[in-house]
């Protein structure tokens, strides 16, 4: 199966129509109805001239659709749907992942959604493709999604610690990398391909038992200290580690440090790990094959550290 994706005009009106009808139809009803019920096709012709769209297609058959709105620096998805029978094959996700390219490279800010409180998977699901809520009045949310950040997708382990090795090559002493995600998300196995990268002496282990290790560097590097804030009531108790060693001297990664670690340091990579569901297969897989256990890894730079690095290799 061959899934594409290609932005259309108004001339696809017909086509997003029908999608648009079956999607938003096979959800429970609401009250107030969506809006997206009530569109014609002369009313998406009219949304669909102005930036367009974006057409999912499987083996040339339309799936997916979803309009583009932009508004100042922000780029509103509208009238997202995706047909009944394909939902859960990683379509939507895929449709997320290229919306997000298009509106980076027209220099917009972030995308954002609106989406029904009464409907909390499609919540779930668009805070899994990394949006955040920004306001509520019911029964509408209204999500964010900054277009800073760089995503990778890592189909197993292996990838995750090459993600790790290859993230090596950009850090330097005094670096700091905020690591957030669920337990088994991989976030030690990206330390470990970190630690190899830089080419740092001893076994890096979960530090949840030692709240922090330093690894010291084998090859005139930065040292690694690897710190896990979960138990810490804030990042100023690092200071009372007495971790024999200067963080400006070193590269210091903390896992569960979203909330906390950004006192650390004002420029800093938030690295956000989330484990993937059906409906986030690889970008180049229509679905995961068996045995693979995928990841999506949003990398955020913060400050004037990471400005102007370009992190498209990883």
């Amino acid at each position: 199966m061959t899934l594409v994706f290609e932005r259309v005009g108004a001339e696809a009106a017909a086509e997003v129509l029908g999608i648009v009808r079956a999607a938003f139809s096979a959800r429970p009803p609401l009250d107030p109805p969506a809006d997206a019920l009530g569109e014609t096709e002369g009313s998406l012709k009219e949304r669909l001239s102005g930036f367009g769209g974006v057409l999912a297609r499987l083996d040339g058959v339309g799936v997916g659709a979803v309009v583009m709105d932009p508004a100042d620096s922000t780029m509103w998805l509208r009238r997202f749907a995706v047909l009944p029978d394909q939902q859960g094959h990683g379509v939507a996700h895929k449709m997320v992942t290229y919306a997000a390219g298009i509106a980076r490279a027209e220099g917009f800010d972030d995308l954002a959604v609106i989406a029904r409180e009464e409907l909390p998977e499609t919540l779930r699901f668009w805070v899994r493709q990394g949006f955040r809520e920004v306001s509520r009045a019911a029964p509408a949310v209204r999500l964010h999604r900054p277009l800073n950040e760089h995503v990778v997708e890592a189909l197993d382990a292996d990838a995750m610690f090459e993600l790790g090795r290859r993230v090596a090559a950009l850090v330097a002493a005094g670096d700091v990398l905020v690591l957030s995600g669920g337990l088994g998300a991989g976030k030690t196995t990206f330390t470990k391909g970190l630690g190899a990268g830089l080419g740092v002496r001893g076994e890096i282990t979960s530090p949840t038992f030692v709240i922090a290790r330093v690894h010291p560097s084998t090859v005139g590097g930065p040292e690694l200290v690897h710190v896990d804030a979960y138990r810490l009531g804030g990042m100023d108790e690092l200071d009372d580690l007495d971790l024999d060693t200067d963080l400006d001297d070193a590269v210091t990664v903390v896992e569960w440090g979203e909330g906390l670690a950004e006192g650390l340091s004002d420029s800093r990579l938030e690295i956000r790990i989330v484990r993937a569901e059906a409906d986030e297969a690889p970008l180049d897989l229509v679905e995961a094959p068996d045995g693979a256990d995928p990841r999506r890894v949003e990398i955020v730079p913060v400050g004037a550290r990471w400005r102007g690095v370009d992190l498209s290799a990883l």
